[in-house]
C-alpha cells in the first residue's frame, strides 16, 4: 500500500521531498536514515575479515525552487501584523464532499483499497455525501427492497461500511437524505439509521441536496419538480413534513443543516421555518459554472478563469452573503458543497495546475472570511472523462462498481498544503506590489506564525517574484513548503516540495533576518513559510 500510496501523491514524478513526507508523515516509527542498527563488528580473532560498511544515511530533504530562465516580476511586499482576525483553519475547512451514491462504493472498508489512506493524506477531513445524485439516483432502503431501474441501493450495511473509514480518520460527517421522491418515512429511516451507526461523528443531516435547481433542465434527468408546482414556500413544507417524521423515528436531538443551496432567498426560507435543532445554514459555490462559454475572462471552465479577480471577488460576495444570513440567526456557515467548476466531464480546468493554486486560495479565503466548514466535491468514478473538479478519482479505465485504486489530482495535493496551517488563527496581513499575489498568515498554538503566499503569476511567461514577508519582531524564518508547476495550464505536473528548511542554495532566499524575509517566489506556486522564534 505504501508503494501505491507514494505513487498516487505525485502528479508528474517521484520526487524525493514528497516520498520522504508520505513515508514519514503517514507512517509511524520512520526515519530519514538508516535502521539504525550498526552492522555487527569483527573480532579480534576474526580482524583480518574487511568491516561491511555502513550504511550512507539519505540526506534530509532540503526546500528549493525550480526557477526558469524567463524574466522576474514585480516586487511585492507582504506585512503580517501581531493581531487576529478572529477566526481559523481547522481539519473540517479541509474537507471532502463525495456523491451519495457512493455510499455503497466498497472501498469505503480499508481493506479493499487505498481510499483510506487518501483521506489519511488530508488529516482528518470532514465528509459530506449529497450531490445532484441524492434526489435522482439514489434508492435508500432497510428493508431488503431492489432498487427501481436506474437507482443505486444504498442501506445501512453500507454505511457500516463507510463508518470502517469515518473511524479510522475520526471525521465529521454530513449525510443528505432524498428529496427528490417525496418519502418522508424512507427518508426518517435512513436518518435513524445515520445516527445510529455514526454517532458523535454526525454533525448534520440535510434534506435533499440543491432544492433551487430541482426544475433545472439543462441536462436530462436533472428536472424533477415543474416550475409551477415548486418554490421556497413548498420547499419548506416539504422538509418540515420530513423533520416531522425524523423526530418521531430519532427524537429532537438530531442536528439539521440546510438548505444546501447557491441562492440566497432559499437560505432565507429554510432559516424562517425554524426547523427543531437547526445547527448550520449550508451553502454551495463554485468558480466556473457558465458551461457553455468559453469567454476569458469569464465564469466558463477555462483555467485561466479560476485565477481572475472576477471570480475570487465573486466568491467573497456570495459567501459573505450567505455569512451574513448565518450569523443574523447565530449559526455557522458551511460550505458543504465546491469546487472549481460545476461543468461535467473533462474540460479545460482539468487536472490543471490552476485548480490547485485556485484550491489553496479558496480555502483561505473563505475560512479567513469565518467559514467553518467547507468540502471540497469529488467521486470516485474513473478519472478518464471524470469530473473536474475531483480531488480524488479512479485510475484510468476503472472507477465502475467500486474498482481501482484511487489517485490524487493537482488540487488534493493543494490541500494538503493547507493542511499545515491546521488548528491555527488568522492574522491581519496586507500584500501590495503585485495584484496576481495573495498573501495570509496564521498563528498556531505553539506560537509558530505561517505565511502562505499564492502567486497566480503564470510560469509559462515569468520565473519569480521577489517578496518581502514582514512579521512581528523576533520570528525568523525556518522552513517551507510549496506546491508549483512548469505553468498555470500545465496538466498533471502538479507537484509538492514537502515542508523543510532551507537549502544553502536555490531555496530563493537572499535575506532572513529577525521580522524579515526577503524570498523569490517561483511563477505557478503556493508557498507556505514557517516562522519561529
Amino acid at each position: 500500500m505504501l508503494q501505491i500510496t507514494v505513487r498516487t501523491f505525485v502528479i508528474s514524478k517521484a520526487t524525493k521531498s514528497l516520498a520522504a513526507m508520505l513515508i514519514c508523515g503517514l507512517l509511524a516509527g520512520c526515519s530519514s536514515g538508516g535502521s539504525g542498527q550498526n552492522p555487527q563488528e569483527p573480532n579480534a580473532s576474526n580482524s583480518a575479515v574487511a568491516s561491511p560498511p555502513k550504511p550512507t544515511p539519505e540526506p534530509l530533504p532540503e526546500f528549493a525552487q525550480e526557477f526558469n530562465k524567463r524574466s522576474a516580476g514585480k516586487a511585492a511586499t507582504l506585512t503580517v501584523g501581531a493581531s487576529n482576525l478572529g477566526t481559523s483553519l481547522s481539519d473540517d475547512n479541509i474537507g471532502v464532499s463525495f456523491e451519495a451514491t457512493e455510499l455503497s462504493d466498497p472501498r469505503w472498508d480499508p481493506a479493499a483499497g487505498n481510499l483510506d489512506e487518501m483521506l489519511i493524506g488530508l488529516g482528518q477531513p470532514g465528509l459530506r455525501f449529497g450531490g445532484n445524485v441524492l434526489d435522482r439516483e439514489m434508492f435508500w432502503t432497510s428493508t431488503g427492497e431492489k432498487a427501481p431501474k436506474g437507482k443505486t441501493l444504498v442501506t445501512p450495511q453500507d454505511l457500516e461500511r463507510v463508518m470502517k473509514t469515518v473511524e479510522k480518520i475520526d471525521a465529521k460527517v454530513t449525510i443528505g437524505i432524498p428529496l427528490g421522491t417525496y418519502d418522508p418515512k424512507r427518508g426518517a429511516d435512513m436518518a435513524k439509521y445515520a445516527v445510529e451507526i455514526f454517532g458523535d461523528h454526525l454533525v448534520g443531516i440535510s434534506i435533499g441536496n440543491e432544492p433551487n435547481g430541482y426544475t433545472n433542465d439543462a441536462r436530462p434527468g436533472l428536472r424533477i419538480r415543474e416550475p409551477s408546482q415548486w418554490n421556497e414556500k413548498k420547499f419548506v413544507t416539504q422538509v418540515r413534513a420530513y423533520a416531522k417524521e425524523i423526530d418521531q423515528e430519532t427524537g429532537p436531538e438530531v442536528p439539521l443543516v440546510g438548505p444546501g443551496v447557491f441562492d440566497g432567498s432559499w437560505m432565507s426560507a429554510f432559516l424562517d421555518a425554524k426547523l427543531p435543532n437547526t445547527t448550520a445554514l449550508t451553502q454551495h459555490y463554485y468558480a466556473t459554472y457558465d458551461c457553455s462559454s468559453d469567454n476569458i475572462p469569464g465564469r466558463g471552465p477555462e483555467w485561466q478563469n479560476l485565477l481572475d479577480p472576477v471570480v475570487s471577488n465573486s466568491a467573497k460576495k456570495m459567501i459573505g452573503i450567505g455569512l451574513d444570513k448565518a450569523e443574523a440567526k447565530k449559526l455557522p456557515l458551511w460550505v458543504e458543497e465546491t469546487g472549481s467548476t460545476s461543468c461535467p466531464g473533462t474540460n479545460n480546468t482539468s487536472r490543471t495546475h490552476a485548480s490547485a493554486l485556485w484550491t489553496v486560495d479558496h480555502i483561505f479565503d473563505t475560512a479567513s472570511m469565518g467559514v467553518e466548514r467547507m468540502n471540497m466535491h469529488s467521486m470516485l468514478g474513473a478519472c478518464r472523462g471524470g469530473a473536474p473538479m475531483s480531488v480524488v478519482c479512479s485510475a484510468e479505465g476503472t472507477g465502475e462498481l467500486g474498482a481501482g485504486q484511487v489517485l490524487a489530482q493537482p488540487n488534493y495535493l493543494a490541500m494538503r498544503l493547507a493542511r499545515l496551517s491546521i488548528g491555527s488563527q488568522f492574522m491581519k496581513t496586507t500584500l501590495s506590489g503585485d495584484k496576481n499575489l495573495q498573501g495570509y498568515a496564521v498563528k498556531a498554538k505553539n506560537g509558530r506564525v505561517l505565511v502562505t503566499v499564492v502567486n497566480k503569476n503564470d510560469a509559462a511567461k515569468n520565473s519569480k517574484n521577489p517578496v518581502t514577508v514582514n512579521v512581528p519582531q523576533g520570528y525568523k524564518a525556518t522552513r517551507a513548503a510549496q506546491i508549483h508547476a512548469p505553468g498555470n495550464g500545465a496538466i498533471k505536473a502538479t507537484e509538492l516540495t514537502a515542508i523543510a528548511p532551507f537549502a544553502a542554495k536555490g531555496s530563493g532566499v537572499t535575506k532572513n533576518a529577525a521580522g524579515k524575509l526577503q524570498l523569490d517566489v517561483a511563477a505557478s506556486s503556493a508557498t507556505t513559510i514557517e516562522f519561529t522564534k
